[in-house]
């Protein structure tokens, strides 16, 4: 196959995750320096699910019916805008409704790139290029950090926020010298009407009724991540206030954890080839969760780092297999439906899990809350890493077939 258009679209999404982490690390700081409250900080982990909750009971339909690539570079103009009047903005409510715009816009974009990955890419090639997606991501992780820290420290958060906005732009024209990949749909036009979205609504439950397996799969992956999600919210307050470190350690610390993602990322596409999808997954989420424990159980600077780095190693394995797994198991032409709607949901369970965590940090100890809550979550990755390797179900992470349903 040829790489022109995929190395185009990494390189795109690769700008549009370094300007992510930048804008991230400075909205982190902002806010807790702003109140002083984990459970503020929390609130901004809370905004993307709620956003989904407004928008992916629909957004599917759309998403399934019109050209993904010309939606993907209106909304990430529209994100681009919208990011560059935060810093005009004092209030911190008007900066969790501007985000809240921006992450409604944004709800749209993931489903999208999905099904427009998967018909660009060959299914044979996909687990290697989710492995370059998530070896971009972790280049992005590791020089966000290092970046946002030299600028907050000069410059302040302004700046952090206006790059984010600028890549945005970036990531949309690399966008537009790709190709179309919907030429020959023909229902482009077609209205979206109520009875559409409950039509919509019912062939997602018609796949999930005859991919059962697939369904337990991604339900154990996602539970084992949101909880990693969940932990992931108190990561600066346990930083700042357990460890007692300042916000250069912070940067530094989130800097060197993109070492490991880097690693791993390129460890496997390396190995994409030789690995067996199923270790991609199960192993790979197994030790990421394993890896919030150790973090959550740090004691120090060195403790902290290293944990992050094994962490971040494992997830670029889980990450990459999750995405091949499910590109290869869900049917194009629902895909963007299904992810929507189960984005919702999982919209769902983040809000109550990282409103819970959140509280009880307000009212125990943060490391005990986040050491149980990461403990769930490595039981269920147990169960993941059992689930896949059930020798009657290997056809489900065969790259070269179709969708097994069963």
């Amino acid at each position: 196959m040829s790489w022109k258009n995929p190395i185009l679209l990494l390189s795109g999404i690769g700008v549009s995750y370094l300007g992510n982490w930048i804008y991230l690390i400075a909205l982190n700081i902002s806010i807790l320096n702003l109140t002083g409250s984990a459970a503020a900080v929390a609130g901004l982990y809370m905004i993307r699910p709620i956003a989904i909750l407004i928008t992916n009971t629909w957004s599917g339909s759309i998403i399934d019916r019109v050209n993904k690539r010309k939606l993907m570079i209106v909304i990430d103009i529209i994100r681009g805008v919208l990011v560059f009047c935060i810093p005009f903005i004092g209030s911190l409510w008007a900066i969790y409704a501007l985000l809240l715009m921006i992450n409604i816009a944004g709800a749209f974009f993931g489903p999208s790139s999905t099904v427009y990955i998967t018909k660009l890419v060959p299914q044979e090639n996909r687990k290697r290029f989710n492995s370059f997606m998530s070896m971009t991501n972790s280049g992005a992780f590791l020089l966000g950090p290092a970046i946002a820290g030299v600028l907050i420290l000069y410059v302040g958060t302004e700046l952090c926020i206006m790059i984010n906005a600028i890549s945005f732009i970036v990531c949309a024209f690399f966008i537009y010298l790709l190709p179309n990949v919907d030429e020959d749909l023909k229902n482009v036009r077609e209205p979206i009407h109520w009875r559409t979205i409950v039509n919509d609504w019912k062939a997602v439950k018609e796949f999930a009724k005859a991919a059962k397996y697939f369904i337990s799969v991604y339900i154990l992956f996602q539970v084992a991540m949101l909880i990693g999600f969940a932990v992931d919210s108190q990561e600066v307050t346990f930083i700042k206030q357990h460890l007692k470190l300042s916000d250069r350690d912070y940067g530094l610390i989130v800097s060197i954890t993109g070492i490991g993602s880097l690693t791993g990322a390129a460890v496997a596409a390396i190995a994409a080839k030789k690995v067996q999808l199923k270790l991609f997954i199960g192993a790979g989420m197994f030790l990421t969760s394993i890896g919030y424990i150790l973090f959550y159980a740090s004691f120090n600077f060195i403790t902290a780092t290293l944990a992050f780095i094994f962490l971040g190693f494992f997830m670029a394995f889980a990450n990459s297999g999750y995405a091949t797994f499910f590109q290869s198991n869900v049917p194009v032409e629902v895909m963007g439906r299904f992810g929507s709607i189960t984005d919702m949901i999982q919209g769902l369970i983040q809000i109550g899990l990282t409103l819970l965590l959140g509280l009880a940090a307000e009212w125990f100890s943060l490391q005990a809350v986040c050491l149980i809550f990461s403990g769930v979550g490595v039981l269920f990755a147990a169960v993941l890493l059992v689930t896949v390797f059930i020798p009657s179900k290997s056809g489900y992470f065969e790259e070269k077939q179709n969708a097994i349903l069963g």
